[in-house]
């Protein structure tokens, strides 16, 4: 890093302290004395170009975020090992108790596109941390179309991945947790929301919520209402 690159992250961290920090003072202080009681986990890509801040309308101490190549989620199996993404999930429903799960995927991703092309062979962690897209990849070659279908089925495979955890399935049967596919389209500045009544993502525009919301009781055609 060059001299003047270093300069210019110092600059900022004194912005921070001299021109933010003051306005939002109060708030800092109250999250230290009062703890953090984030909502909602945000699980997102590590994409530069992804800021789940201003895509969300949040500030600190509103979302609990988690952030690796893919936003992807590991088997609660172990079959991938321990990782932190599965020691964030643990911690923010069984200690924060989060009312909402986030699975933000976003075009052109770098981590889609490398499990189709591949990555450095020196790239070890990578190479197995990418295997965790097999599932979401097409028969096909990565041209825009599957690229954008395959971004798509990878948020809704992590989705399906969250259900095997334990407390996550304990506490969305139970009416306590939601979960949430997103797929940020960076070029046109929106969020496809996957619908899972309609098995597709729709454009928040156009939208009647932002996600899988609880999961529905099956109601007979008498009008009695059949829980597991």
């Amino acid at each position: 890093m060059s001299e003047d690159a270093a300069d210019e992250l110092l600059l900022r961290l004194r912005r921070f302290q001299s021109d933010y920090f003051p306005l939002h003072q109060q708030r800092f202080q109250d999250l230290v004395a009062e703890g953090q009681h984030p909502k909602t986990l945000f699980i997102g890509c590590s994409d530069s170009r992804l800021v789940p801040y201003l895509l969300t309308g949040t500030g600190p101490g509103e979302l609990f975020i988690v952030r690796n190549v893919g936003a992807f989620i590991p088997p609660y199996d172990g079959s991938h090992g321990l990782h932190g993404t599965m020691a964030a999930i643990e911690y923010a429903v069984l200690t924060l108790h989060v009312e909402r799960i986030i699975v933000c995927g976003h075009s052109h991703c770098g981590a889609i596109r490398a499990a189709y092309e591949g990555v450095p062979e020196e790239a070890v962690a990578l190479q197995a941390w990418l295997k965790l897209a097999t599932e979401a990849l097409l028969p096909v070659q990565p041209c825009a179309e599957a690229m954008r279908r395959t971004e798509q089925r990878s948020v809704v495979l992590q989705l399906e991945r969250l259900m095997d955890y334990p407390m996550v399935r304990r506490e969305v049967e139970g009416g306590r947790l939601t979960l949430h596919g997103w797929h940020y389209v960076i070029e046109a500045g929106e969020i496809h929301i996957f619908d899972v009544r309609q098995g597709n993502f729709v454009p928040a525009s156009l939208a009647s919520s932002s996600g899988t919301g609880p999961y529905q009781p099956y109601v007979e055609h008498d009008g009695q209402i059949i829980s597991d």
